[in-house]
């Protein structure tokens, strides 16, 4: 069963939240993704899966679509059980995935950036034209960058789009001037003919080659009279039977009026002229001048505009915009901008000849001769695989200020809307997403939510891609993303025992809580092995310790090692205090703190005071008193618990020393 239907019969239920499991569809989606959507994926089969038993349920994602079936089936009476128990992903943005067509992706990217920048520089009446010249000289060379069969053929119908729109929307060239850039549309995409001319010079007699007067016709089918001269010239100096009508022939194409660029005169005076140099082709072909040579008999007629004379050429034409653009040519050169969607409709009625119906390419073409932008981006949105060429084409389009009617009632006008949609596409590559953000900078409305929603879905697989991410988070102060890719990679670097990496990672994130989770299992680690791994990062904590209270402990136990190392034991042993009488200390690492004060009572000059003695005294009766009472014991948790006791005694002994001998040198102090 095609997808097709499939959707089609599922797209009443989408809008009812909850039905079959689905989640409710929202119309701005469905008014644009849909049609789009079935023409990407209309010739999709999924194997195993049949719509026409049971009920169908899909739901979308950033690039993708969940398709199964449900329990619920389409006959009245039977069994609720599922006949294809899987779950298929769709993706509907497959040409990200194209080798070929990255090289596409990332310089439409500059051109787009470089489109940004400088619409705010250009002003003036010439402003649409800058920005044509700008945007489409660079155009022209997307092809012809290494590019394959069959996506030249897709890619050169966006180009040929893309300039018919340059002429007809941007530049807005005036009757006269229009057809001469038409011809220019015309020669640029129908270019076999150069390969053709190539051929042919370059045999040894070319007026005796196979294809002389393909190349010929071609030629005055394409207006290049002065090249179709040239070659005339050839086939005079071969026969010189022939080279009295050759020279007619000449003539007639030399003296053929056309509007030159840096001509002056006016369409009255160019009607006039063209309508004499019409009569005299007329007269020559009434006296059958050119009767004994066919070809150049076929020539006149051509050039005379007649239609039957150019639809017996069907095969050099190749395609009706070929035809339409020659007979302008030699039946209407002052076409104006206003009749010309009805040449264009009758050339392609006639060029067809109810042989075929018309391509998508055909309507596409047909909008935009009919001058309708909004036709034309939606007939390419249906018709293209992708929205790379229409988003860039309407934001060249809004950046003229040619889509100011056209603004969408969802929230955003229809440039930022394909942009949102092209950039969504871009997400979905594992690494074209970084393009994907500067499309999403630019649409002012929901584009930073967008991008929001959509970096969060990046799945980091390594820590080079996620400092990218991050990196670009920071730049536009997305905070709570930031916070939240600095604790997935804390996670990771839990789970893989890095623990100064997920300290650092934690501190950026200002993760209070997740900062003392690994304060703790460095504390844990240092019971167990004795000794600091990291030191440099927690030698260098700085104001970041005070984001928990872990983590200042963690700090500050460090600070008493480097005083304890540099033998100032005074301070040292205020500093343990400290952390003991403060609560600061984790209670579990309290017995810790009194074994590592015992160096310190034990030394020769008296270290605690008599107060303090008191405290670590009253410490260690807190932390012995508050021990839980235990059953039966195996063998190891018997041996903890003697060593335990040890310490404890070790300590209570060294305790009481250092109270007597704080006590003597107290009272000493006070008798002198």
């Amino acid at each position: 069963m095609l997808l097709q239907d499939q959707l089609c019969s599922s797209l009443k239920s989408v809008f009812q939240p909850g039905r079959h499991g689905g989640k409710c569809f929202s119309a701005r989606r469905a008014r644009w993704l849909t049609p789009v959507v079935l023409a990407l994926w209309e010739a999709e089969v999924i194997p195993g899966v049949n719509s026409k038993k049971n009920q169908m349920c899909f739901d979308w994602g950033p690039g993708e679509m969940l398709v199964c079936e449900t329990s619920f089936s389409k006959k009245e009476k039977s069994e609720m059980v599922p006949s294809c128990p899987f779950i298929y992903i769709i993706r509907k943005d497959v040409d990200v995935y194209s080798q070929i067509l990255r090289k596409l992706f990332n310089e439409s990217h500059g051109i787009f950036l470089g489109l940004q920048r400088i619409d705010e520089e250009l002003t003036g009446k010439s402003r649409k034209s800058q920005i044509a010249v700008a945007v489409g000289l660079r155009n022209d060379c997307r092809v012809s960058q290494g590019l394959l069969y069959p996506l030249v053929s897709i890619l050169s119908a966006m180009e040929l789009i893309w300039n018919l729109c340059e002429i007809l929307f941007i530049e807005v060239a005036p009757a006269g001037h229009l057809l001469l850039h038409l011809l220019d549309w015309v020669r640029l995409h129908v270019c076999e003919v150069d390969s053709l001319s190539a051929d042919v010079l370059g045999s040894e007699n070319p007026s005796n080659h196979d294809s002389f007067w393909n190349l010929v016709t071609i030629l005055v089918l394409q207006g290049r009279l002065d090249e179709a001269r040239q070659m005339l010239s050839k086939e005079a100096d071969a026969s010189p039977a022939s080279a009295g009508i050759c020279r007619i022939m000449g003539d007639l194409m030399r003296t053929m009026p056309i509007l030159s660029p840096g001509n002056t005169q006016t369409l009255t005076e160019l009607e006039l002229k063209w309508q004499h140099w019409h009569e005299e082709c007329e007269r020559y072909l009434q006296d059958s001048t050119f009767a004994t040579n066919p070809h150049l008999e076929s020539l006149l007629k051509i050039m005379l505009g007649d239609e039957a004379a150019l639809l017996e050429q069907k095969e050099l034409l190749s395609n009706w915009y070929h035809f339409l653009v020659t007979r302008l040519l030699y039946s209407n050169p002052t076409v104006k901008p206003i009749d010309l969607h009805y040449y264009a409709q009758s050339s392609l009625d006639l060029f067809l000849g109810g042989e075929s119906s018309p391509e998508p390419l055909d309507n596409i073409l047909l909008a935009a001769f009919e001058f309708d932008i909004h036709q034309v981006i939606k007939e390419c949105s249906i018709a293209l695989s992708n929205w790379w060429f229409v988003a860039h084409l309407t934001d060249l389009l809004d950046h003229c200020k040619l889509l100011q009617s056209h603004n969408l009632y969802f929230g955003s006008n229809m440039r930022e809307f394909l942009l949102l949609e092209y950039a969504s596409g871009l997400f979905a590559h594992p690494s074209l997403w970084q393009l994907g953000v500067d499309y999403f900078d630019y649409c002012p409305k929901l584009g930073r939510v967008s991008l929001e929603l959509h970096i969060e879905r990046i799945p980091l697989n390594t820590e080079q891609k996620a400092l990218k991410v991050l990196r670009i988070c920071e730049q536009r102060q997305m905070t709570e993303q930031v916070r939240s890719i600095c604790k997935i990679l804390a996670m990771k670097a839990v789970r893989n025992n890095r623990l100064g990496s997920a300290l650092s990672w934690s501190i950026r994130a200002k993760d209070a809580a997740f900062a003392t989770l690994v304060s703790d299992r460095f504390l844990r680690d240092y019971c167990e092995r004795g000794c600091f791994s990291d030191l440099d990062l927690i030698d260098n904590l700085g104001p970041a310790m005070m984001l928990s209270d872990r983590l200042t402990f963690l700090g500050k136990y460090r600070e008493f090692h480097h005083m304890y190392g540099e033998k100032r034991f005074a301070d040292a042993a205020s500093l343990l205090l400290s952390l003991m009488t403060s609560r600061i200390a984790p209670r579990s690492f309290w017995m810790t703190l009194l074994t590592d004060a015992l160096p310190l009572l034990e030394q020769k000059q008296v270290i605690f005071s008599a107060e303090q003695t008191y405290e670590l005294m009253q410490c260690l009766e807190d932390l012995t008193s508050r021990r839980p009472v235990r059953g039966e014991s195996d063998i190891q948790q018997l041996q903890d618990e003697d060593i335990e006791t040890t310490k404890v005694e070790m300590l209570r002994l060294a305790l009481a020393r250092n109270l007597a001998r704080a006590i003597i040198r107290e009272g000493s102090l006070e008798g002198s």
